[in-house]
């Protein structure tokens, strides 16, 4: 659906407000959650959604989320809605990488972000399969590449590597 459709444009507003300061609200922490274990069991889900598991920079805990992992060239990468300021982006981090991906099983990996002059592409990829990360990116998902280029440094993007 087309931000120009008006069904579009209210999901777009409400998927903005679900994250309003970049943070999810009560209820997006809930449904997120309820994601989440859909995910991990590939119940009724699209392949390429997964749960990522990282430690908590501060308590050690693991921390648990809804993603979507975009294939491209042959590799497979997790991106950032939201940009860098985003606790599971600053506890990769913190952890050098290290993650569990959960899908049908825990299957240890290491993400290691990329630099922005690669991004671009994958950025691409990831908006054409993630609906509802298209609201907090400010271009269209048919973008031309030095749009994607221009906005590349706000959205880290790790490639993922098993182990």
């Amino acid at each position: 659906m087309h931000l120009t459709h008006p069904i579009g444009r209210g999901l777009h507003r409400l998927s903005r407000r679900m994250y309003r300061g970049g943070r999810p609200g009560p209820v997006t922490r809930i449904i997120n959650r309820l994601t989440a274990l859909q995910y991990s069991a590939g119940v009724l889900s699209p392949r390429y959604t997964m749960t990522l598991e990282v430690a908590g920079r501060r308590t050690g805990r693991p921390v648990m989320l809804p993603v979507v992992v975009a294939a491209y060239g042959g590799d497979r990468y997790l991106v950032s809605m939201l940009g860098s300021d985003v606790n599971w982006v600053r506890n990769a981090r913190a952890a050098d990488g290290r993650a569990v991906l959960h899908r049908r099983g825990s299957h240890a990996v290491a993400l290691e972000e990329i630099a922005p002059g690669e991004r671009a592409p994958i950025l691409r990829r990831y908006l054409d399969i993630a609906p509802g990360a298209r609201p907090h990116f400010p271009i269209d998902r048919r973008a031309t590449p030095a749009e994607f280029a221009a906005v590349a440094d706000r959205y880290p993007v790790f490639r993922i590597h098993a182990v």
